[in-house]
């Protein structure tokens, strides 16, 4: 007798694959300087253009699933009429290959001084040369 593959199994095809230069949790944590940097101009484009092109962004504020730029860019255009400002309270890093999640605690401050303390997670993913928000919530 001779011996025979009768099953293989292979995880990846590394074949086109692409992978990321390494990043560190302390740069994914910055990512959201970026997105919250993109709030303080007040340009609701700006901030949906932190998004990936198939983002998914399920809003604390609107019990609409944001599926596409478009939806996106209209949720900002009434969130960033009250001004507001976020800071995060309690970050938690996990980092993987072209993807990395960023979940915690951040409050919200609008511009009348309301403040609101609210779960988050961003899963980022390396697109088009850049880190950009596949999933918030």
């Amino acid at each position: 007798g001779e011996w025979k593959i009768s099953h293989h199994h292979s995880s990846i095809m590394t074949e086109g694959a692409t992978f990321t230069k390494q990043t560190s949790k302390q740069q994914i944590k910055n990512l959201f300087h970026l997105w919250n940097d993109a709030l303080a101009t007040g340009d609701p484009s700006a901030v949906a253009n932190r998004y990936s092109k198939n983002a998914v962004l399920l809003p604390t504020a609107s019990d609409i699933p944001r599926t596409n730029k478009d939806l996106i860019t209209n949720y900002f255009e009434s969130l960033l009429k009250r001004k507001p400002q976020v800071v995060i309270l309690e970050s938690n890093v996990e980092l993987g290959a072209n993807f990395a999640r960023d979940a915690g605690i951040y409050e919200w401050t609008m511009g009348d001084g309301n403040k609101v303390k609210a779960r988050y997670t961003f899963n980022y993913v390396f697109e088009d040369g850049a880190w950009k928000i596949s999933h918030h919530h």
